[in-house]
């Protein structure tokens, strides 16, 4: 027993460069690597938790402690893994890392964060699953006519690909998906059904399902206008704090292609409707106050071109000190990064530059 005297120091990230696994993402601390057992190509479906040090396939069941892991890899026998890892570690103090590494080490088997979200999956696959799951859904034709106000034809609708949230079947879907080779474990929205383990997809609220696209037009995530609600109208597609759920992350999104001047906005389904009826190029975040993704994004859209934004904020932000706030340091951000920009204002009748560029169109005006 006096292995286990040593002192809380060695952790499951002390072991990843042994084992020739890719390191986390800067600031993650639970990420993916390829699965062993069920991964080919790109794939990655193994998520390792460096905080509580286990690592799981939710699309498998390969699952345990650092110890596992460690033992797994190098193909050292259990009994063994322990002095091997001191030897390799150059005599580290291993032993009390955390209580799921005690628990491994024991031959007890961790607890595997029941409640604890996955990090999203790569983006390919988010999408093709996305892709999948829009294609097996239909669009009510309440929300066909709530689009079709906004100044939408059917055929951009159709294109944009909003559906109508799955309210029933949810299961269903999920079984056919998988059976199409789709993963589930990363992607928004899908979890584990607490009761008997099957894989399903929330459907607690009814409303328009919109893809959130990034630059390369894939859908990075979902969001839900709500129905006959009037506050927080739009809603992320989520499934965090469910088994093996995830959370979706507020992606920024784009609808054009990227150019040198582009429009920037709150909302996937605005900047759709902006896009389609001037032409521009437009930036989503999901709130003013939302700027992290951007920030990371922006180098991106530079090194493709673009140069300058001009801001399209509900006209409220005029009257909101909160609003402005976050608009200051997107001003800021901007003028970090080297762009120019600029801000556009219209009549405060219309709360939205959607909803007063389709009132000139139809007036048989130009807006912008």
């Amino acid at each position: 027993m006096k292995d286990y005297q040593w002192a809380d120091s060695t952790r499951m990230a002390d072991i990843i460069p042994l084992l020739g696994l890719p390191s986390p993402p800067h600031g993650r601390s639970s990420y993916y690597v390829p699965c062993p057992c069920c991964d080919s190509g790109h794939k990655k479906h193994l998520n390792i938790n460096l905080s509580k040090d286990v690592f799981r396939c939710p699309r498998c069941g390969f699952s345990g402690g650092m110890f596992d892991l460690y033992g797994y890899y190098t193909g050292v026998r259990r009994e063994n893994v322990l002095e091997d890892m001191r030897k390799r570690l150059g005599n580290v103090n291993i032993g009390k890392h955390s209580d799921s590494a005690n628990a491994c080490a024991a031959g007890q088997p961790p607890d595997l964060y029941a409640h604890a979200d996955n990090p999203p999956t790569d983006v390919e696959t988010r999408d093709a699953t996305y892709r999948a799951l829009l294609g097996m859904l239909s669009l009510a034709s309440d929300h066909t006519d709530n689009l079709l106000q906004r100044g939408l034809t059917r055929e951009v609708i159709a294109q944009n690909g909003y559906r109508t949230t799955p309210v029933a079947g949810v299961k269903a879907l999920a079984r056919k998906l998988m059976a199409e080779g789709h993963y589930l474990a990363g992607v928004p929205g899908f979890f584990r059904d607490e009761n008997d383990g099957a894989w399903t997809f929330t459907h607690n609220m009814r409303g328009i399902l919109i893809p959130v696209r990034d630059h390369k037009g894939r859908v990075q995530g979902l969001q839900i206008r709500r129905d006959n609600v009037e506050k927080r109208k739009f809603r992320w597609v989520s499934s965090a704090d469910m088994p093996d759920g995830c959370r979706a992350e507020g992606w920024v999104h784009i609808a054009g292609p990227v150019r040198e001047n582009m429009l920037l906005t709150e909302g996937p389904m605005k900047a759709d409707v902006i896009h389609y009826l001037t032409g521009h190029t437009v930036i989503a975040v999901p709130g003013v106050h939302s700027l992290t993704r951007l920030e990371s994004l922006l180098p991106e859209l530079m090194a493709e071109g673009a140069k300058h934004i001009m801001t399209a904020f509900d006209m409220d932000f005029l009257a909101s000190h909160h609003v402005q706030r976050g608009y200051s340091e997107l001003v800021w951000m901007l003028h970090d990064r080297g762009l120019t920009f600029g801000t556009y204002v219209w009549h405060p009748e219309y709360k939205g530059l959607d909803d007063y560029v389709w009132q000139c169109l139809k007036q048989g005006q130009h807006a912008v």
